[in-house]
């Protein structure tokens, strides 16, 4: 679309001037229900008051002094998603590959610190966890991966949601020291688990002496109807990592830990020039305090229940529809076929949604979403799909 940047984006024909609340507003003036948020990244919404004010504020006064600092700020925002997630410390990144290369990084030092020399971390297939090097060699898609070889080495992939399969390699693999999942595949497809999986990751984990990851980066901050999705199970990672959604469009990324794990990174170990500025960590501690003040995590659980209910009302019998799921706002909608056209014939009507994984409609509307605007939603997409069985 614009010859100065490089081609690493297949952009949609629409550019977009201004938003509020779940709609967005075109140069054309044309507005657009916001099903996608940016991918899971605008929880509150677009251009919400609290955000505009806190960022307003916080530039006027401090952006940025570095890490060699103390940052009044930082350890804010690092006490209350510790203690709302019960864990000990965070590191403080600018997005969600890096908050997955600290737990990366972290996982190799307290292996290494226990005499591991070459250790390895268990990774499931169909997973997502960024587009770095190391973080793209942990992910489960040979697509993204092409033409970067070599890869990073230490990593063991198995089947998501295979309990039996992660024995088979913990029996056959000596030097496993962590598991990095999602708790729900997002890229992969909506994919959720059985609702024991993660109870038993944890029981494993504890057997072996093994580090629990979350990569909660398209999970956390009330996505499923919990702050974080590993709540639903009442488990207890030994860390979590965080982005998208704890900045509502401003770039931050987090790992937290806890107990030895938290110990691991030291002076000198880690390190990011931008990562937990002022600026974006003022904006993180509004964030979450406006989905605890508003009660959006309880949205995202109503909101969420209405919707699948409804397209499974709407589609469920609709022939080429293989499945409906999801958590709070975060939904898959699978067809028995390719269905990519779907976005840019969703986007003429005014809505703008996702397909990932090729047959999945993803859905990933704001945590504010209302009553009328999920009708609106059910009803266009469900048109939509319809259509597109009918003709294709």
């Amino acid at each position: 679309m614009s010859e100065p940047l490089m081609a690493t984006y297949k952009r949609l024909p629409v550019t977009f001037e201004r938003g509020e609340g779940v709609w967005l507003w075109d140069t054309d003036g044309k507005r657009y229900l916001d099903a996608l948020s940016g991918i899971a990244v605008c929880g509150l919404g677009h251009a919400h008051p609290a955000v505009r004010q806190a960022i307003c504020e916080q530039a006027g006064q401090l952006i940025h002094t570095s890490n060699l600092y103390g940052i009044a700020e930082q350890e804010r925002l690092g006490a209350l998603l510790t203690e709302r997630a019960g864990m000990d410390r965070v590191f403080f990144s600018n997005s969600g590959a890096e908050a997955n290369e600290a737990a990366i990084k972290l996982a190799r030092l307290h292996a290494h610190r226990r005499g591991i020399e070459n250790p390895a971390i268990l990774v499931a297939e169909h997973s997502f966890h960024g587009r770095t090097l190391a973080t793209l060699s942990a992910t489960g898609n040979r697509k993204v991966q092409a033409g970067f070889e070599p890869l990073v080495q230490g990593f063991v992939r198995v089947p998501y949601d295979d309990i039996e399969a992660i024995e088979t390699a913990s029996a056959n693999r000596q030097n496993i020291v962590a598991i990095l999942i999602e708790p729900i595949q997002g890229e992969g497809g909506i994919n959720i688990p059985a609702d024991d999986y993660l109870t038993k990751l944890r029981a494993i984990c504890d057997r072996e002496g093994w580090l629990l990851i979350l990569d909660e980066i398209q999970t956390g901050m009330g996505r499923t109807g919990k702050l974080f999705a590993h709540q639903h199970s009442g488990i207890q990672p030994d860390v979590i990592t965080l982005a998208k959604g704890l900045g509502n469009g401003v770039p931050i990324g987090a790992c937290l830990a806890r107990g030895p794990a938290a110990e691991v990174l030291t002076p000198g170990s880690h390190g990011s020039t931008f990562g937990g500025n002022p600026l974006v960590c003022r904006v993180g501690r509004t964030v979450m305090e406006t989905i605890e003040s508003d009660q959006l995590i309880d949205n995202a659980a109503l909101q969420g229940d209405y919707l699948l209910s409804a397209f499974q009302e709407a589609l469920g019998q609709t022939k080429g529809v293989t499945a409906i799921r999801g958590c709070g706002l975060m939904l898959g909608i699978e067809l028995d076929r390719p269905c990519a056209e779907l976005v840019p014939k969703a986007l003429s009507t005014g809505l703008l949604i996702n397909v990932t994984a090729e047959r999945v409609i993803r859905l990933l509307p704001p945590l504010i979403l209302q009553q009328a605007e999920a009708n609106q939603l059910v009803q266009t997409l469900t048109e939509l799909v319809r259509d597109f069985l009918t003709e294709s």
